[in-house]
């Protein structure tokens, strides 16, 4: 399988890929908990997007916050993949753990689990073009040229434009629940 997606894309390692997933999934809380997507919307397909946003909506709409403490990723691991002639796609088990609790606004507790970490395992998949550029061509925005820090947010500092990863590198398409 990890031959096929390097056949596919001659750029792929599956340690690095692996990190990235880690990486993106502990951004994805802390944008979740700080009630700001637009953090990670770079990394997220549209519906995927969509989802997280109307989560965090509906928080700020009840006056709470969903907090998530001593986060980590025990272990992540490609499950499969599908190759066709546009894009690459990569399933993912990532197992994390981390304390998931609520709290109103004035950070009292509501309820979660604020007292010990729990463990979950998602499933996530992720696509790539097969025609996409590297993303190491990816480090100056292409709306006005200023340098960007895809891991700060997926919005240029300057000129607030989005970066669009869909054009570079792996999008989430499917994550399940957090």
């Amino acid at each position: 399988m990890i031959e096929d997606i390097i056949k596919a894309d001659d750029t792929f390692s599956e340690s690095t890929f692996l990190s990235n997933v880690d990486h993106i999934f502990i951004m994805i809380l802390n944008a979740i908990q700080n009630n700001n997507i637009e953090d990670v919307r770079h990394y997220l397909a549209n519906d995927v997007y969509v989802n997280f946003n109307n989560m965090v909506s509906e928080y700020k709409s009840k006056n709470i916050k969903r907090l998530f403490d001593e986060m980590n990723v025990k272990t992540s691991r490609i499950t499969g993949s599908m190759i066709t002639d546009n894009f690459i796609t990569i399933d993912v088990v990532l197992v994390s753990r981390y304390m998931d609790y609520f709290v109103n606004d004035k950070d009292k507790f509501i309820s979660g689990v604020n007292d010990r970490r729990i463990e979950k395992t998602h499933k996530i998949t992720l696509t790539k073009r097969r025609n996409a550029k590297h993303l190491e061509e990816a480090r100056h925005c292409t709306y006005c040229g200023n340098v960007l820090d895809l891991n700060a947010s997926g919005l240029c500092k300057f000129c607030r434009k989005p970066f669009k990863m869909e054009e570079y590198g792996y999008l989430i398409t499917y994550i399940d629940e957090i």
